[in-house]
C-alpha cells in the first residue's frame, strides 16, 4: 500500500527552482490544454452527434471522454492534484488524436497533439513538484508516518 501512495503522492527532492519550473509548466501547458476542452464543452450540442468516434463507443461518449481529459484533468494537472493519474488521460487523448483521429493525414496537422504528448510524457516524468498538492498530501503522509 505505501508503495501506491507514494507512486500516487511522491515525495521528491526537487529543488525550489525546478519546482517554480513545472508549476509554470503545469500553469502554461495545462491551461492551454483545458482551453480546447473548455471550447469543447461551450459547443457541446454541437458536437455531440458530429464528434469523432475513432474508438467506436459513440459520438456523445468520445466527446465526454475528450472533455473529461481535456477540462477535469487539466484541472488536477494544473494544481497537481493525482497529478500522474490526471496525466494517463491526457496523452491517451492526444494518443487518439495523433494515431486514429489525424492517421494519415499530413504531419502539420497532428503536430500540437504530438506535442503535447511529448509535454506529458516529460511532465510525468518530471513530476509535479513542491508546489502541488500530491506534495503537500505526501509530506502529511510522511509526517503521520513517523509519528
Amino acid at each position: 500500500m505505501s508503495g501506491i501512495i507514494r507512486f500516487l503522492f511522491p515525495l521528491g527532492s526537487d529543488s525550489a527552482r525546478e519546482s517554480w519550473l513545472l508549476l509554470a509548466a503545469r500553469i502554461v501547458f495545462g491551461g492551454m490544454f483545458m482551453w480546447h476542452g473548455l471550447l469543447k464543452l461551450a459547443s457541446f450540442d454541437a458536437l455531440w452527434s458530429t464528434f469523432p468516434d475513432p474508438l467506436g463507443i459513440g459520438s456523445g461518449a468520445s466527446l465526454l471522454l475528450d472533455i473529461f481529459a481535456e477540462v477535469l484533468c487539466s484541472a488536477g494537472f494544473i494544481v497537481g492534484a493525482l497529478y500522474r493519474l490526471a496525466l494517463i488521460p491526457m496523452a491517451c487523448t492526444m494518443c487518439v488524436a495523433i494515431f486514429a483521429v489525424h492517421a494519415g493525414e499530413p504531419f502539420a496537422v497532428c503536430e500540437p497533439a504530438l506535442i503535447y504528448l511529448v509535454i506529458f510524457v516529460l511532465m510525468y516524468i518530471a513530476g509535479a513538484g513542491r508546489f502541488s498538492l500530491d506534495y503537500m498530501i505526501a509530506r502529511s503522509y510522511e509526517k503521520e508516518k513517523s509519528i
